[in-house]
């Protein structure tokens, strides 16, 4: 694992944390340095590295295109998977607890790959995205199968501003009985954001004062590029069915 995932994983995850309970997603500065982020954009073209392509147009899942890493993951993705998956465990088990939901989630990520693929689920799912002027991700979810993780993480390869203009990424909240809720995260070159798969625990007052926990639906998006090029890592920590 390289010296500035290690650092990541240090200091950032306490305050991270909170912000996903308080608003349900977070923004984690530094994951990935500028020689990672450049070695990923140059990976997107070496088709042997991935398992599928998938052009959204044809789905009409936006525009676009993005592409699922093959067995065996890359080292750097491979341990951005399986750190991230030991500092977010703690998140899903007390959304899922706050929720009365039987289900836990095992304190390791291999546990946890293992309960997916005795599901059917086997094929991986992180993955690299491209976008050109034009290019856009509808609303949506990452779920894949009957067995998911609440959590994901998008982390952004390129320098808005430089290297391309517009390309925001774009969560909605869809709140019990309220109209639902957009929020733009604004991301530098190197940042993640984590963010719900499906939807989280959120916590509100009830007419006595105490708080409850209520299920919140989210989707994730991007608005449309008006200029360069945009690539983003996507790391799900289930995987697809086969």
């Amino acid at each position: 694992m390289s010296a500035p995932l290690r650092r990541t994983m240090v200091s950032p995850w306490p305050k991270a944390r909170a912000e996903l309970a308080e608003q349900g997603y977070a923004v984690v500065r530094s994951v990935l340095d500028d020689a990672q982020c450049a070695s990923l954009i140059t990976a997107y073209d070496d088709a042997t590295q991935f398992r599928k392509t998938v052009v959204m147009a044809r789905h009409g899942f936006g525009r676009g295109e993005y592409r699922y890493f093959a067995d065996p993951l890359p080292p750097l993705i491979a341990g951005l998977r399986t750190a991230l998956y030991g500092e977010l465990q703690p998140v899903a088990h007390a959304w899922w607890e706050a929720l009365g939901k039987e289900e836990r989630f095992p304190a390791s990520h291999d546990e946890f790959l293992a309960r997916s693929h005795a599901a059917g689920q086997r094929l991986p799912t992180p993955l690299l995205l491209r976008y050109v002027p034009g290019d856009y991700n509808c609303l949506h979810q990452d779920l894949y199968g009957e067995v998911w993780f609440p959590l994901q993480m998008a982390i952004l390869l390129c320098e808005p501003g430089q290297d391309f203009e517009g390309g925001e990424f774009v969560l909605v909240e869809q709140r019990p009985r309220m109209q639902s809720r957009p929020i733009v995260v604004p991301l530098r070159k190197g940042e993640g954001v984590v963010f719900p798969c499906h939807h989280r625990a959120r916590w509100s007052e009830t007419k006595v004062g105490s708080r409850r926990a209520v299920r919140t639906v989210m989707r994730h998006g991007v608005s449309e590029l008006r200029r360069g090029q945009r690539h983003t890592l996507g790391i799900i920590f289930h995987d697809a069915k086969t």
